[in-house]
């Protein structure tokens, strides 16, 4: 009997010190979840500006690409328009000189042109 009371006022003194330790496990925890969370917005705020950097990095890539294509596609064009005055020109230039030759291509020109269209 004596074993069993002596055990019996143990018990409480230990549930004590065991409800103490897991209060300040909760606590500890708890100070854990909070530092956690803090990190863990912090780490997304950080990811999404960088990810927004790298996006307008990007854009501001892919619009200085397209106005450098913008400038080459009219340089392009103004060349060939300057081709084709050029051409156009030196045609006037051999129909003076020489119409009848000129007025044979125009022919066989058409020739070629209305037979393909027969053929579809």
């Amino acid at each position: 009997m004596f074993g069993r009371s002596a055990y019996s006022r143990a018990m409480p003194a230990n549930l004590g010190v065991i409800e103490r330790r897991l209060h300040s496990l909760e606590q500890r925890l708890e100070s854990s979840r909070n530092r956690l969370s803090a990190n863990t917005v912090g780490a997304a705020e950080g990811a999404r500006d960088t990810i927004a950097a790298a996006l307008s990095n990007i854009a501001e890539q892919l619009r200085g690409g397209a106005t450098s294509m913008g400038h080459e596609a009219t340089k392009i064009g103004g060349e060939a328009m300057k081709l084709g005055n050029v051409a156009v020109r030196q045609i006037a230039r051999e129909v003076e000189h020489r119409p009848m030759v000129a007025l044979a291509v125009a022919v066989g020109v058409g020739v070629l042109i209305g037979v393909a269209s027969n053929r579809r």
